[in-house]
């Protein structure tokens, strides 16, 4: 037998909608993890692409001009994907620590209002608290987004430079 506060449909009704709402929440919470693992997962084949130009460099033995700006330049991006890295973890872990507050705050709005305790202000808490967990992880999206436009002007950067040098041909004595 259904508790006095949800014998009718409407409150019924009422409760699953605001069930409903931290659901969108995860939805939308998921759909920005899933874009976040592929960025971590990318940057983790860039590190790895970048780790093999270096030991390649280094293994050269070649010591000229462009070789070394080219080490350098390596080293600078193999720090900045790393950078990236981390801040991609950590934005993926306020993703799914908001998940888990939004299922936990659905969860209470069930459970508060099948009981008789008159607490939904818990809900809002836990409401806040995901949304704000949802904000930090976007908050770090947006730096690990800079740092790799930043990374990929670096590296543009030395090619136009490079580049232009070889177009230009030796100096003429």
């Amino acid at each position: 037998m259904l508790t006095p506060q949800l014998s009718d449909l409407s409150t019924a009704v009422s409760v699953l909608s605001a069930m409903i709402t931290p659901a969108i929440l995860i939805l939308a919470s998921g759909s920005i993890l899933n874009t976040t693992s592929t960025r971590l997962i990318r940057a983790h084949d860039r590190l790895r692409h970048l780790s093999d130009q270096i030991q390649t460099l280094v293994t050269s033995g070649l010591d000229d001009e462009f070789t070394r700006e080219r080490r350098e330049l390596l080293f600078v991006l193999l720090q900045t994907v790393t950078r990236r890295a981390r801040i991609l973890q950590r934005a993926m872990t306020q993703l799914y620590l908001a998940i888990g507050v939004f299922v936990l705050t659905s969860i209470v709005i069930g459970f508060l209002a099948l009981t008789r305790y008159n607490v939904a202000w818990i809900s809002l808490i836990f409401g806040f608290i995901g949304a704000m967990l949802l904000l930090s992880a976007s908050v770090f999206l947006i730096w690990e987004s800079r740092l790799a436009v930043a990374s990929t002007r670096v590296e543009t950067e030395f090619v136009f430079r490079w580049g232009s040098k070889h177009l230009r041909g030796p100096a003429k004595k």
